[in-house]
């Protein structure tokens, strides 16, 4: 599939299509994230830097799951 590079004010924008933004589930003004890949750039509208800092959280509820249990129910 081929999307066109074009100026958009001082900046240079891709232009998704119709169906490029269905399937990604964004709209207008949404955010995407580009992800570098040894094949080149992979576009998601999911934040790998959020992911990242999720399975630190889980792991860290996992160790600690008595002692959140316990403050809970305070």
């Amino acid at each position: 599939m081929r999307a066109t590079v074009t100026q958009i004010g001082n900046s240079t924008g891709v232009i998704l299509p119709k169906e490029v933004a269905a399937r990604l589930k964004v709209k207008k003004g949404d955010s995407v994230f580009l992800t570098e890949t040894p094949d080149g750039y992979a576009i998601t509208p999911y934040d790998p830097e959020f992911e990242t800092q999720m399975k630190a959280a889980r792991r860290g509820m996992a160790k600690y799951r008595n002692a959140l249990h316990e403050l809970a129910k305070k």
